[in-house]
């Protein structure tokens, strides 16, 4: 299912209760390819993309779900019809941020009676209790502020700058998500500048849950949604993670097709 044209209810952004009712989902897109990213990258998966995200990277590779969210509203059984289309064990629940929805986690828990194997992209500032195989959880960094200078192209950053820097990290809904599920922490690095912010977080979170968080669990991945981009990003933080004994991930999906959408 192609990027939606038309949004036929108001664009997600977040609220208060960090949940929006009703029966069914927001998606921007549905479509099969190849993980491109973390400890599962190269497996086929069908991706499931919600719209709506409560935080505003400036280097979104997925604008359309937050920056100019769009979307069609889909109800849960329709969801699940698109994705048995597709022959793939594995579902990936992406967006925006997916645990906005309270419907996620209906659609998680259909998933897992028919024997899927889960993985939720989340920027890992809200908690849900569902059957998630992988959290994949991503905390955005200090750089990832929007500034007037620094929003896509045609944006507008009023408001949100403040906004995102004050909700990027939850330290209680971190500890959650790795105390509940198998995980992977996933950082969008750009340059060494990053990394004082990304040792001092990981020391506060270890602290904070009660679980271990083995180095093999961080994965570093170069900032950039286009191969030309990557180019500037990948070797640098490729020794990054050896010089810190941290995990390496690729974009296969930017490197194999660029920044095409569906992919």
């Amino acid at each position: 299912m192609p990027v939606s044209d038309s949004v036929d209810r108001p664009p997600i952004e977040s609220d208060d209760a960090h949940s929006t009712a009703g029966d069914g989902l927001p998606i921007n897109e549905l479509f099969y390819s190849l993980q491109g990213e973390g400890i599962l990258a190269g497996v086929p998966s069908v991706f499931v993309r919600t719209s709506g995200c409560n935080l505003r990277c400036w280097f979104c590779d997925s604008y359309h779900t937050s920056w100019e969210p769009t979307h069609t509203w889909r109800s849960l059984e329709e969801i699940i019809a698109d994705v048995k289309r597709y022959d793939a064990d594995h579902v990936v629940l992406t967006g925006g941020e997916p645990l906005l929805h309270q419907e996620s986690v209906t659609l998680l828990e259909a998933l897992d009676d028919r024997g899927y194997h889960t993985t939720v992209e989340t920027n890992g500032t809200i908690y849900r209790d569902a059957p998630i195989d992988l959290a994949s959880i991503s905390p955005k960094l200090a750089s990832s502020t929007p500034t007037p200078e620094r929003v896509p192209e045609g944006s507008d950053s009023s408001g949100w700058g403040d906004r995102h820097e004050r909700d990027r990290i939850d330290i209680e809904a971190l500890a959650q998500l790795v105390e509940s599920y198998p995980f992977q922490l996933k950082f969008v690095v750009a340059d060494d500048e990053d990394m004082p912010e990304i040792t001092e977080l990981l020391t506060t979170l270890r602290a904070a849950a009660s679980v271990t968080i083995p180095d093999d669990r961080i994965l570093l991945m170069p900032e950039g949604a286009t191969r030309e981009r990557l180019a500037e990003t990948r070797t640098r933080v490729a020794d990054l993670a050896l010089a810190h004994g941290f995990r390496y991930t690729p974009r296969l999906h930017v490197d194999l097709w660029n920044d095409a959408p569906e992919t």
